[in-house]
């Protein structure tokens, strides 16, 4: 893996450093989970977001309630029973 360098303020070089030792982690692998959350927060909020701008159209959120009625339809279809 290349080594990259990153600029960080000395408040959040302090409070990696911190949680690499009580997590008994490296900070790479701190950094790397930290990462991982805040993309997955970021999607989130982008989907609720979408989801809220959907609920806004009605002729669009129409449709989806009719798609939903017709998957609702696969699970009584008895099969897996």
């Amino acid at each position: 893996m290349p080594e990259l360098t990153v600029t960080l303020s000395n408040t959040t070089h302090q409070t990696l450093i911190k949680l690499a030792e009580t997590s008994g982690e490296t900070m790479q692998t701190v950094l790397d989970k930290a990462i991982e959350n805040y993309r997955r927060y970021v999607f989130l909020i982008q989907a609720n977001q979408a989801f809220a701008a959907l609920r806004q159209n009605e002729e669009l959120w129409h449709e989806e309630r009719a798609e939903r009625g017709l998957w609702d339809q696969t699970i009584a279809d008895g099969v897996g029973e």
